[in-house]
């Protein structure tokens, strides 16, 4: 019987409140529910042993080490927290544990590029899928170019402009969005959606669905806001509502008061942390008693950790009239195509990804913006203008409601050709279809680190720091990385380059040895083959020494099998010469999926730390078995 085909998907963790994370529920809902591949997802910024990685239908796995001591040592290496909960840490490891036959990195580039130069990425079909927001480009975005041969961009901006470079492969595959979550509401409901809320049916409000970043141009939203209202004051009733984390980003009531903007014209949505009530309202502070459940100090306005349903936020587009949305910059901006799903006239700043949602074929209004220029990497950014904001907002208020109906419905049906999972979920199917089965047997193995390298003479220290990491660590890295900045400085220092060196052939023989022994499957030898106990307890040096009083009855009960165990590596002294164990293994977080272990390697897994009791191969047995 053919296998499935397995997918390796490295983004953000499925259940959080993030574009990236959005974008992964989507997809991998998609591609779960046609029943034809295995799929891990590698999420990123998620500790290995998270309880949230067993609430998905498909395997998740984290990115983060548990271990106190390995993130001890990760935060000692320059860019190493970051780039660990990208993914970096684990990613061989995982490839070569998984052997996947697709792999999608869906991040920013820069959370993406570690992996093109790695021994194994263009052996199997890897996609690199990814944001770029603003020009220049970034030069790691172009460098790593024609390494790739899948490179897809979530918008067609930088599409664009790369294939103006001559990277004529690279395509535009848009981020995608379930568009039966979001959808126009029926008038009657949209009515009674506002009596709820307070809002009347004649009040103007104007929407904004934002992570409370620097990148969203709340200052000018505001600015424009007042503008109109200075402008136009027949409109007595007019209301922002915006669905933001108020205790991040920018001070929006201190914004507020600077222009002069009525606290109580802007709405936000509030969450109880507790019975997860959700209540549109003018924000009044942090950290409020609920109304509802009586729990105190727990509500607070939406934001990534505590947000709200998707169709909760559908019925907040919905008490909208039109949908604003200033930035500097952005990749593909959900909350646009989530508004748009929605029927709501939408106001896009005319830059970066906002040029396609302001072609004329996507019915937005478009925004004006003056250029400035980012402080450190000098990236074009757009500062939406006040006028055009006030202007474009005065245009839809003087539209008939059937009008901005016919509006709505005309974007909406732009956004489903172009964002809907329905449509990409099927060309995402012909592109994993057309890929090939890996023989498993022929897999690339984990590239083993150089740590004796001759390293030649150079002058120059950039050119000796990269030969550093491409002849002692095998990976070859771009003059921008973060890394080769790290020692470009520390190479200023008397006497620098020998202790850079050794700290490098250091690294490289640390990672040998965690190779050898992290692959605790080759180290089990053929002989016993059938015949395996494995004992897992990752807890403290007490329930590791209470656990040593079940192996003398464990061997009587199984006499003829071996008795492996599994602690944590700074334990492993307490069982050296334990007489009933025949190898102490160091604890390793894939050791918590038994059953998989079960039908491979061990026909018994136990794992007493957990609550859950499995029958292992239908070869248990119990204490009456013994004859004493």
């Amino acid at each position: 019987m053919k296998r499935k085909k397995k997918i390796l998907f490295q983004s953000d963790f499925s259940l959080i409140k993030t574009g990236f994370a959005r974008n992964a529920k989507e997809v991998l809902s998609y591609l779960y529910k046609t029943g034809k591949y295995e799929i891990v997802h590698y999420c990123c910024g998620i500790e290995e042993d998270s309880p949230d990685l067993k609430r998905t239908p498909w395997r998740s796995i984290g990115s983060l080490p548990k271990s106190k001591e390995k993130m001890e040592v990760i935060r000692k290496t320059p860019g190493g927290e970051k780039m660990a909960a990208y993914g970096a840490y684990y990613i061989d490891e995982v490839i070569e544990r998984e052997r996947p036959d697709v792999y999608i990195a869906a991040q920013d580039i820069w959370g993406v590029d570690f992996a093109v130069n790695k021994h194994w990425f263009n052996k199997i079909s890897s996609v690199i899928w990814t944001t770029l927001d603003s020009l220049p480009l970034l030069p790691s975005a172009i460098h790593i170019a024609p390494k790739i041969n899948n490179y897809w961009v979530w918008s067609s901006f930088a599409t664009k402009e790369l294939n103006k470079l001559g990277h004529t492969h690279v395509k535009t595959f848009h981020g995608a969005l379930d568009d039966e979550e979001f959808s126009p509401l029926a008038k009657e409901e949209k009515l009674e959606l506002r009596k709820q809320n307070g809002i009347s049916p004649e009040c103007y409000v104007i929407g904004f669905v934002f992570r409370n970043q620097l990148r969203k141009s709340v200052p000018n939203l505001f600015q424009g806001f007042r503008k109109f209202r200075e402008e136009n004051p027949y409109v007595k009733n007019c209301k922002l509502l915006l669905h933001t984390d108020f205790r991040e980003g920018w001070d929006i009531k201190r914004l507020a008061d600077e222009i002069k903007i009525d606290g109580n014209d802007i709405l936000t949505t509030h969450v109880c942390g507790k019975c997860f009530k959700d209540e549109i309202k003018p924000y009044d502070g942090p950290d409020k008693n609920c109304s509802r459940c009586g729990a105190e100090s727990i509500v607070n306005t939406a934001g990534v950790a505590l947000g709200v349903t998707e169709k909760y936020l559908n019925e907040i587009y919905n008490l909208m009239d039109v949908y604003c949305h200033p930035f500097t910059s952005g990749g593909q901006e959900i909350p646009i195509q989530e508004a748009k799903f929605a029927g709501i006239p939408t106001l896009v700043t005319n830059y970066s990804c906002g040029e396609e949602m302001c072609s004329k074929e996507a019915h937005s209004l478009p925004l004006d913006w003056n250029e400035f220029r980012e402080f450190g990497t000098n990236f074009i950014k757009a500062s939406t203008c006040p006028k055009s904001i006030a202007k474009q907002l005065k245009k839809i208020y003087s539209m008939t409601r059937e009008k901005r109906q016919a509006l709505g419905e005309k974007g909406r049906e732009w956004a489903l050709e172009n964002y809907s999972i329905k449509n990409l979920g099927k060309k995402l199917e012909e592109f994993l279809d057309s890929s090939p089965l890996i023989d498993k047997n022929k897999f690339p193995k984990l590239q083993k680190k150089n740590q004796s390298a001759e390293i030649p003479e150079t002058e120059d220290d950039r050119e000796w720091i990269k030969l550093l990491y491409k002849l002692i660590l095998k990976v070859e890295v771009s003059d921008d990385d973060d890394g080769v900045k790290h020692w470009l400085d520390e190479i200023k220092k008397e006497n620098a380059r020998p202790a850079i060196e050794n700290y490098f052939r250091q690294v490289a023989a640390k990672e040998n040895y965690k190779k050898e022994k992290k692959d605790f499957l080759g180290s089990l030898g053929k002989e016993d083959k059938g015949a395996r106990i494995l004992y897992v307890m990752p807890g403290s040096e007490r329930e590791v020494f209470l656990s040593t009083s079940l192996f003398r009855s464990i061997k009587e009960l199984y006499p003829s099998y071996n008795l492996y165990v599994a602690i944590n590596e700074s334990l492993e002294d307490m069982l050296a010469f334990n007489p009933y164990v025949h190898k102490v293994l160091r604890y390793e977080g894939e050791m918590e999926d038994f059953k998989k272990l079960e039908e491979e390697e061990f026909e018994i897994v136990f794992t007493p730390h957990h609550l859950k009791n499995y029958a292992h191969n239908n070869k248990d047995k119990t204490f009456h078995d013994l004859n004493y």
